[in-house]
């Protein structure tokens, strides 16, 4: 494909991602004519649409969180300007901790950081004033403190989406919104009421009423938060397109993402029976994010599934179990099985599409 990387090459990225994102926040805070970057926002007036090189300003929500982060990463190299939302206090932190590691490299000062509440629509409209695009990646927390994604989450998951999508249609310069799914809102479907293909693809939705009651919380809420996306989107003439990643794997992928990691695998030996257990790297990923955002205005439309490993035998799930630190059986069950997938992964509409646009994609840049 022409952007897969080697683990060293994705870890110097990242590091090179979090000193931008230091001396960006170290610029903030030592300008005296603008507001304290702790708990404010920074005002409209101090992003245009185009900067004096020409870069394009897009958003990203949930901008520290593990695919934020590779997302940021991304566009940075791809020449844009991004303007990251932190959520909480705690995404507060996570900037501090990175100014206190003391390493900074040069910045060309294409990142900016505001704070601003997905439950809050007017929040969010000062916080995409002047972007083009946005691109909606959930990171929420257990609020109970346990690990997995319970049953409320869900129901905020579902409030942020509407939220977000209302806030793009409302701000006269976004163009597009790019909103990350999950491969859980297609292929969770119920063979005792449907008469199933075999082939789970871009067309495929998930059963709410099977997510209910096999309390699939996290597939329940990325079904009903891409759902009334869609219902928004429409209604309000906004340009969208949904991205319905595997369990989203890279670099210490548990420690950094460990609550979506967990509530994905809920229903692991299932998927695994059925060939359904997939996986993406991060910074694939990240570079579909982009890629979608640009064929937007050309070619991209709807929603797109996206994984690059399908989870296809006991050696497999020992391997992710290992990198999880949990009991294999737990992903494939506690008897050897010859492995016969009865249903089959698509990804065929990416794929295509990233195939027709990734060489003018970094043409371009």
């Amino acid at each position: 494909m022409g952007f897969i990387e080697s683990e060293d090459r994705r870890l110097m990225e990242m590091e090179e991602l979090k000193n931008r994102m230091l001396l960006a926040c170290a610029d903030l805070s030592r300008r005296k004519d603008q507001e304290d970057f702790q708990g404010s926002r920074l005002s409209s007036s101090d992003f245009d649409v185009d900067d004096h090189c020409g870069q394009k300003l897009v958003c990203v929500t949930s901008g520290v969180s593990f695919l934020g982060l590779a997302i940021v990463n991304r566009l940075l190299r791809r020449g844009y300007s991004v303007r990251i939302i932190v959520h909480t206090e705690e995404d507060m932190e996570k900037l501090r901790e990175l100014e206190d590691s003391g390493e900074m490299s040069r910045s060309n000062n294409s990142i900016k950081a505001v704070m601003a509440k997905l439950t809050e629509i007017e929040s969010l409209l000062e916080a995409f004033e002047g972007c083009r695009g946005v691109f909606h990646t959930s990171a929420f927390t257990d609020p109970a403190g346990l690990s997995g994604y319970t049953k409320s989450m869900a129901e905020v998951e579902v409030k942020a989406g509407e939220n977000v999508i209302m806030a793009c249609s409302r701000t006269p310069s976004v163009r597009n919104c790019v909103l990350t799914s999950s491969l859980l809102a297609c292929l969770w479907r119920d063979a005792s009421t449907q008469d199933l293909s075999p082939v789970i693809n871009h067309e495929s939705w998930s059963d709410e009423s099977l997510c209910i009651d096999k309390k699939l919380w996290y597939a329940l809420g990325k079904l009903r938060a891409e759902k009334a996306a869609w219902r928004i989107a429409k209604e309000r003439g906004l340009k969208l397109v949904t991205i319905c990643p595997g369990l989203i794997t890279g670099p210490d992928f548990f420690r950094r993402n460990p609550t979506a990691t967990i509530a994905y695998l809920k229903g692991a030996r299932e998927m695994f029976a059925d060939g359904l257990l997939a996986t993406v790297d991060v910074m694939k990923l990240a570079e579909a994010h982009a890629c979608l955002l640009e064929a937007m205005n050309k070619t991209a439309f709807g929603r797109y599934i996206y994984f690059d490993h399908v989870i296809d035998g006991e050696k497999e799930a020992d391997k992710l179990a290992k990198k999880i630190g949990m009991p294999a059986e737990k992903i494939c069950g506690n008897e050897s099985i010859n492995f016969l997938a009865r249903f089959e992964l698509s990804n065929k509409k990416l794929l295509n599409l990233m195939s027709r646009t990734l060489r003018s994609c970094y043409n371009e840049r």
